[in-house]
């Protein structure tokens, strides 16, 4: 089937495994000449057998849409394994971008560039400004999917991340969309969000999906992960009312409750993520939304986020715009359409009509493609070298002849040469120590936006309408095992306590207390000199806020789990561990509580302290 103008394209989803076979059609369109899935149970006790699991699936949608061992194919990596981050750079010429990009990709993605594979691309925006989204994969996590196309007997030709193909699948069966849009891709484990507005995009991967429903269902009647599953794909709906309950029967009406009170999380974490956009980057709120990916097919789902989110729901069709050839599988195409976004805005990429361009390259496919690169190359050195061996052997003897003389010429040459010798040695060293200095003030540039960061981060997870924070404190010595003593003795601030009175530019760390008769934990004293330097390494933040409403602290600790997963700055801990205090009533006629709490950091950052 498939032949040097198609393009295969893979989705690795966790639980349904796709494939798709496109050709580009006489008028630059796309035809599916055609489509196959399998499941692969998302079961979190079988996740060691995953990888063979994956393999062979995708071993077997190669023979059932006969696509040969030398295909290359392309396939979308899921959106809970990327970074993804928008970010407004200033108005300059194009030709500097390359390296602003890079700067800016060092700042924002938590990891050393060398550690990932990263792309990016450039976005439409407002008028005088310039954005950019940049998309970064642990280069491990990328080797091992490409581990599991390698397995099953292909080769990668392109690798994008799941929210970006299907953007390009919603602008290209979208045309004319204009008023601000919504599209909700529910996977097994991860929801993709994709925001438009206009030319301007943005999008946000949530790890809430049908595993999480699954897995409530199998606690909840403490029955395997498989059979959950099975119920659910079999008997499960989300119920809207009351009133709806009463016309079921018993046992249905009791699964539709579990599955409903599973899926609460999913509109707030929505509506938190809008909220987050539209004050971040002036985008306008959604006014419809389209629904897409496995997680769609739970009955009344979308009568569900229609009813929670306000606004107008509809199934999201990414092969409106597609022929679909005779003998592809109609019936089934017809069924999953919802479901196959991604591989579309793959196929777009083979006719160059992708909205967005991003290029994940794994090890193997980065040499693969040096190599076919380099090779005319080598190939005219290889021609090169054995004519210039055939001269050579033709004029050895006459060479023979002239060596003495050459030797001798050589020799008067270095004689000639040997004085600039100590000076180029100086200015190599002197380039050397240049590097080393480079490399440092990198690494200060690094840090000066560091905690700009994690307040940004923090503000993010905590973006609620009932709880907002007010202060934070970098704390040392923070240990997990120890109980927190309600007098705070324990968490040793780095700050100094004149910090919010003295002017500008004139407060320091804080100095060690002389009552002190040990350093606390990660405090690293300094001689008793004047001026003399202590390192403190900060590994927690105490942070201070409030809640209000009638069950605001049960929001505080909703946004405190949030962290758990999402999180790129914090590890966060079981509540009893980090929260010092959480009143969970309102005083009398007070507005709000305040709420006092410790986050672990996932790096420790040591900071310098002076003492007098």
């Amino acid at each position: 089937m498939s032949n040097s103008k198609a393009t295969i394209a893979l989705n690795i989803g966790s639980q349904s495994i796709s494939m798709g076979v496109f050709q580009p059609s006489k008028n630059g369109g796309l035809i599916l000449k055609g489509y196959d899935s399998v499941s692969v149970l998302a079961d979190p006790s079988t996740e060691a057998s995953r990888p063979v699991a994956v393999s062979k699936a995708v071993a077997h949608l190669a023979t059932q849409l006969k696509v040969g061992k030398s295909s290359k194919l392309s396939f979308a990596i899921s959106g809970k394994s990327v970074f993804t981050r928008f970010i407004k750079l200033p108005p300059i010429e194009s030709d500097n971008m390359d390296q602003l990009v890079a700067f800016e990709a060092q700042q924002h993605i938590p990891f050393s560039l060398d550690e990932v594979v990263w792309d990016w691309t450039e976005l439409e925006s407002l008028p005088g400004e310039k954005e950019v989204a940049i998309v970064a994969i642990r280069r491990d996590a990328l080797n091992d999917v490409s581990e599991v196309v390698t397995s099953a007997g292909l080769s990668t030709d392109e690798v994008d991340a799941s929210p970006m193909s299907l953007y390009s699948a919603l602008r290209y069966n979208y045309p004319n969309l204009a008023e601000p849009t919504l599209l909700i891709d529910i996977g097994a484990k991860t929801c993709n969000l994709v925001y438009t507005d206009g030319p301007r995009m943005f999008t946000r991967s949530l790890n809430i999906g049908g595993a999480m429903v699954t897995s409530a269902i199998m606690k909840e009647y403490n029955v395997s992960f498989a059979e959950a599953e099975n119920q659910k794909c079999a008997n499960g709906l989300v119920i809207l009312n009351s009133a709806q309950t009463a016309e079921l029967d018993t046992s249905i009406a009791a699964l539709a409750t579990v599955i409903r009170a599973s899926l609460g999380k999913l509109p707030s974490d929505i509506s938190r993520t809008t909220n987050y956009f539209r004050s971040q980057h002036s985008i306008s709120a959604p006014k419809r939304i389209l629904l897409a990916g496995g997680g769609a097919n739970l009955t009344y789902i979308a009568d569900f986020l229609q009813e929670k989110l306000g606004l107008p729901v509809e199934f999201f069709n990414p092969i409106q715009a597609v022929s679909i050839a005779k003998g592809a599988q109609a019936e089934k195409i017809g069924q999953e359409a919802h479901m196959i976004g991604e591989l579309v805005g793959l196929a777009l990429r083979g006719v160059n009509k992708a909205a967005l361009n991003i290029d994940l390259v794994s090890d193997v496919v980065s040499q693969e493609r040096d190599i076919k690169r380099r090779k005319p190359f080598l190939i005219a050195a290889a021609a090169v070298l054995i004519t210039g061996l055939a001269i050579w052997a033709g004029s050895n003897v006459m060479r023979v002849s002239g060596v003495e003389a050459q030797t001798a010429e050589l020799e008067s040459q270095l004689e000639e040469l040997e004085p600039f010798a100590k000076p180029l040695d100086k200015i190599r060293k002197e380039e050397k120590a240049l590097d080393e200095l480079a490399i440092k003030l990198g690494k200060i540039q690094d840090a000066r936006v560091l905690w700009v960061d994690i307040w940004g981060d923090l503000s993010q997870r905590f973006a609620s309408d009932v709880v907002w924070l007010v202060d934070f404190d970098p704390i040392v010595g923070f240990d997990p095992e120890v109980v927190i003593d309600t007098n705070k003795e324990d968490l040793q601030s780095v700050i100094s306590e004149d910090f919010k009175t003295a002017d500008y530019g004139s407060t320091s760390m804080a100095q060690t207390s002389a009552k002190s008769k040990e350093p606390k934990k990660g405090l690293r004293r300094g001689r008793s000199k004047p001026e003399a330097q202590a390192v403190a390494v900060v590994n927690a933040l105490k942070i201070k806020g409030f809640w209000r409403g009638e069950d605001g602290h049960k929001e505080v600790t909703q946004l405190i789990n949030s962290l758990r997963s999402n999180s790129e700055f914090f590890d966060v801990l079981p509540s009893e561990k980090i929260i010092i205090s959480l009143p969970t009533q309102l005083e009398k006629g007070a507005y709000s509580a305040p709420f006092e709490l410790v986050l672990p950091l996932r790096k420790e950052i040591p900071v310098i302290q002076r003492k007098s």
